[in-house]
């Protein structure tokens, strides 16, 4: 299955001083491309909900009221899609994972973040805790778009950006490490841009 990808324009430069923040590989855009393997999901304000899942049972729910009332975070981030292109100082508005899986009283050592449109991806417990990961609902100060993952995406900056789970609604809590979508196609079950951890093997 092929992504699609709209809104990149070209490459960029480096900026100069700032070729320690860009991993090996990648160049800077100031575009956001788009890029998703099927349509955009539209779910209504009214109908979305966050949960909270671990052996088929729901630990939290949240609706979209509920996530709103919740402390948010402004949060400035560094991305970068294993497409090969980074986009620096992006800003978001979200919740904190830590603040949501504060109010379960269960914990595992990876998590499954499932989608609207079926998409899930997999990811360590403590890549998602410890002030690494947000739900995050605005962008550049105005809501998150759905083309960009809105009304929430899971955004999770250090790994490639593919683990950054569009049109988010929630986190299965699991004790082992199972491949989610882009994983069962070759991706890299980690992400690390650093290591430039793409595919499987690297």
């Amino acid at each position: 299955m092929s992504p699609v990808s709209r809104g990149f324009r070209g490459r960029s430069r480096i900026p100069a001083g700032e070729d320690g923040r860009v991993p090996p590989g990648q160049h800077v855009t100031m575009d956001f491309p788009v890029l998703s393997a099927g349509p955009t999901p539209h779910t209504p304000l009214p109908e979305w909900t966050f949960s909270i899942t671990q052996s088929g049972d729901t630990l939290k729910s949240w609706t979209w009221q509920e996530m709103q009332a919740l402390p948010a975070q402004t949060v400035t981030a560094d991305i970068h899609c294993v497409t090969r292109w980074s986009k620096l100082g992006t800003q978001w508005r979200g919740v904190s994972v830590d603040t949501l899986l504060d109010q379960v009283d269960a914990n595992a050592p990876y998590v499954l973040a499932f989608c609207d449109g079926g998409y899930t991806t997999n990811l360590p417990a403590g890549d998602v805790t410890g002030g690494k990961a947000w739900v995050a609902f605005g962008y550049d100060g105005g809501p998150l778009e759905p083309e960009h993952g809105g009304p929430a995406r899971l955004l999770v900056p250090h790994l490639y950006f593919w683990k950054s789970a569009k049109w988010v609604r929630g986190l299965e809590l699991r004790d082992y490490d199972a491949p989610g979508f882009w994983e069962t196609y070759g991706y890299h079950m980690y992400g690390d841009p650093w290591k430039q951890q793409r595919y499987a093997g690297d």
